[in-house]
């Protein structure tokens, strides 16, 4: 049986009572979408996995989506690197929910820490149904009628910018044109209500003129910035986090330069936002 220990009052729980190297079964399934559902993201500590292992604790989920704009593990082309260093500073600092970009985003991902700096590289995460409830009920009513644009291109402009950087990710442009998804969105198990707008992917809301959307979208965007809807997760070596990308958002904080980090992450694939 799950040991689940809230770390914070909109979400988050330290789990104990798995092993996540060990052989998982449907009763490990069970057990943890439940808590997922409930807590929207998960923190283990002490599980030293192996790609093999990490693959198949993901595959009780469903299939991986793969990311090319990332380097991979050999052998494991869903199992990507993020790895930042002196010579390689993370460019990723805002609020986000993984892939919105595509037409149906990650249901969730998992992401274990492999090389964690002595201090600092922390990760923020934020739930976005608590940032739903916190609105008032005429502003709910307004936003479930609106749909946003999410681009690959917007969220990756500075990589697109970087020496060839557009023949590098041609591919993942061409395979990924804009996207629209509703502003609220509604979890497809919990039945849950979230706001599904990001900083980093979501460069509009339809049908609107290019100032009221941006008013709108930078509102949006501070309000579920709110320290009241996250929760933080200090990274030791073979800890993992598992959060539901439907209603979650997580931020880097990039202040461990130049020291070396790196993490390895399966996002799993997931349905189309309604």
């Amino acid at each position: 049986m799950l040991e689940l220990t809230p770390v914070a009052g909109a979400l988050g729980a330290e789990v104990k009572g798995i092993d996540l190297c060990g052989p998982l079964d449907q009763s490990h399934y069970n057990a943890l979408n439940e808590a997922l559902q409930k807590y929207e993201v998960l923190f283990f500590r002490d599980q030293a996995m192996s790609p093999a292992q990490h693959a198949a604790l993901a595959n009780l989920f469903g299939s991986p989506q793969l990311h090319q704009a990332y380097p991979h593990v050999e052998g494991y082309p869903q199992l990507t690197i993020l790895e930042n260093d002196e010579a390689n500073p993370s460019k990723i600092e805002k609020w986000h929910t993984d892939m919105t970009f595509r037409a149906k985003p990650p249901l969730g991902s998992i992401l274990h820490g492999v090389v964690i700096p002595a201090k600092g590289g922390d990760t923020l995460f934020a739930s976005m149904s608590a940032a739903y409830e916190g609105l008032s009920d005429k502003l709910q009513h307004f936003l479930g009628g609106l749909t946003a644009i999410h681009d690959f291109s917007y969220g990756f402009k500075e990589s697109l910018e970087e020496p060839g950087g557009r023949e590098r990710l041609a591919g993942m442009v061409l395979d990924n044109p804009p996207q629209e998804h509703p502003v609220i969105r509604t979890h497809p198990l919990s039945g849950k209500k979230g706001l599904f707008v990001n900083g980093l992917f979501t460069s509009a809301i339809k049908d609107m003129k290019p100032r009221e959307s941006r008013a709108l979208l930078d509102f949006l965007i501070t309000h579920m910035e709110s320290p009241e809807y996250s929760c933080r997760m200090n990274w030791r070596v073979n800890s993992v986090a598992f959060w539901d990308n439907r209603i979650t958002q997580h931020r880097p904080i990039n202040d461990y330069w130049p020291q070396h980090r790196k993490m390895q992450r399966i996002t799993i694939d997931g349905d189309r936002p309604f």
